[in-house]
């Protein structure tokens, strides 16, 4: 994390959550709130990939907030296959956020609890971008983007991620016409590649 990060623990639907945010120079353009990896396979809001997108959001403006799901780190609560952690994902929209344009971004099964933060926000906030990074399609069912938000939406993906295929995302992405950025010889951690991946972000939000 950065030195200037600032962590703090809120309520939560199981428990405390452990919430770190890094603001922008000037006043924030709204809130860029960015999931992380499954919890049960090491993912934090520490993860590199969060920390890059958090770094891109905060450059172009954006408060970054990011938040360790029920069961990681301090966060009270226990792994609930995605349902309690997207729970926990509105309780930080609600606490840091509760007003203003927001960012949704998540990286592997952060990026599919927030299709479904989308589903759930976009009808009654301002969601102006959309970043999904890996996106966990093969284990779990991601959300559809409502067509009206495809324009909003940023779709990254390695053509070598051997976590989640490529084949697996464009078989999520195709029957809805959504565009996918492939990241030549990317793999899903983007070793090597957090400079281009952070690059792409920016120019997007």
């Amino acid at each position: 994390m950065n030195a200037q990060t600032e962590v703090l623990l809120q309520a939560g639907p199981a428990g405390e959550l452990e919430v770190a945010l890094d603001r922008p120079t000037g006043e924030p353009r709204g809130a860029a709130l960015i999931a992380h990896p499954h919890p049960l396979h090491g993912g934090t809001m520490s993860n590199k990939v969060v920390q890059t997108v958090a770094r891109a959001c905060v450059q172009q403006g954006w408060l970054a907030v990011r938040w360790n799901f029920r069961g990681v780190g301090r966060s009270g609560g226990v792994y609930d296959e995605g349902r309690g952690e997207l729970d926990d994902l509105l309780a930080v929209v609600q606490a840091q956020a509760p007003s203003g344009p927001l960012c949704l971004a998540g990286f592997s099964f952060g990026a599919f609890v927030t299709t479904h933060a989308v589903a759930r926000l976009a009808p009654e906030r301002d969601v102006q971008r959309i970043v999904l990074v890996g996106t966990a399609t093969s284990r779990f069912a991601a959300e559809p983007i409502a067509p009206d938000l495809h324009v909003r939406t940023l779709v990254i993906h390695g053509e070598h991620d051997d976590t989640v295929p490529l084949a697996s995302v464009m078989d999520w992405a195709r029957p809805q016409v959504l565009p996918v950025s492939v990241v030549p010889a990317g793999g899903h951690f983007f070793h090597g590649q957090l400079p281009l991946l952070k690059d792409l972000v920016c120019r997007f939000v």
